[in-house]
């Protein structure tokens, strides 16, 4: 069921240290999520193959707008947020107000820090915590072509 899927960060904090404690290692990931396609279901399920549980922080409405501008977001955010915890690679998804899950990470510890291949890994939020504990942080290859940013122009030109 979806809304089982949908945490708080205080939830969240609880049932990882149950994983983490039979062994599990966690792997978490964030993003907008805004109009949700292939390129995101891809990416998130090569995040899933990283480790056992995966975690998906999403962007607020707020967050979105200070980041993106005032246009965005197209899809608000409990509908993203629903959708990626929709999806099977997904075993838990979280709400994020900040313009980073830097907060989010902290709390909640994740072995593995996944970001897309466009970031580099230094510039990457959270790495230094994630690395400090002795976790991993990986970018993972983008499906070219495949963007939220790209598919909005396709339906602004096509209407």
């Amino acid at each position: 069921m979806i809304s089982s899927k949908i945490k708080t960060l205080a939830e969240l904090r609880k049932i990882i240290l149950r994983l983490k404690a039979r062994g599990k290692v966690v792997v978490f990931t964030n993003g907008c999520f805004d109009i949700l396609h292939y390129g995101h279901a891809k990416y998130l399920e090569d995040a899933k193959k990283k480790g056992d549980i995966l975690i998906v922080a999403v962007n607020s409405d707020a967050s979105i707008k200070r980041i993106k501008g005032d246009k965005r977001p197209i899809v608000g955010q409990y509908d993203r947020l629903r959708l990626i915890a929709s999806l099977e690679s997904v075993d838990y998804a979280v709400l994020f107000n900040e313009d980073t899950p830097l907060k989010t990470i902290k709390e909640l510890k994740p072995d593995i820090l996944i970001k897309g291949s466009d970031w580099d890994k230094k510039q990457i939020a959270g790495s230094g915590i994630v690395l400090s504990r002795g976790g991993k942080v990986s970018t993972i290859k983008l499906i070219k072509g495949r963007s939220t940013t790209n598919l909005i122009k396709k339906i602004a030109k096509i209407f």
